[in-house]
């Protein structure tokens, strides 16, 4: 989640991705247009993700980055597929801005957390899935600022 902020602390750690995944909660292109200077963006519409922009955003997508097939949608509260059952190694999500990462069924639960507006006291933070050789490891990181 960025909700319309896109920290200097973010952008330098997405920095040398092959490919950004937004969570939704973007609150604007402008976000997409700079994340997408960086690397490839594939993003869906978050609960604050409202207007012309935003409406071509998919609530939810799946796509196999690597070798590993990763689910993304907002909320995980509406995931509307069994991940395991449909061949889904990742499932991202955002929507609560509490960085996370378990796995559950041979399926790898990453959020983020939020790298935009802090939230109450959550920390400001991003995630990283590092993919080889037909795997996946996920790390989280909060961003000093």
């Amino acid at each position: 989640d960025t909700h319309g902020l896109l920290r200097p602390q973010a952008l330098d750690f997405l920095r040398g991705s092959d490919h950004i995944l937004h969570a939704g909660d973007i609150v604007g292109a402008d976000i997409l247009t700079q994340l997408a200077a960086v690397a490839p963006v594939t993003a869906v519409r978050g609960n604050n993700d409202h207007g012309a922009w935003a409406r071509d955003l998919p609530e939810s997508v799946t796509l196999n980055l690597g070798g590993i097939v990763i689910h993304i949608l907002h909320d995980l509260n509406e995931l509307a597929i069994d991940p395991a059952a449909d061949g889904v190694r990742v499932v991202v999500t955002g929507h609560s801005h509490k960085p996370a990462c378990q796995e559950r069924g041979g399926v790898l639960y990453v959020n983020p957390g939020a790298a935009g507006r802090r939230r109450f006291s959550l920390p400001v933070s991003v995630g990283e899935l590092l993919v080889e050789d037909g795997q996946v490891a996920a790390r989280l990181v909060t961003l000093d600022v």
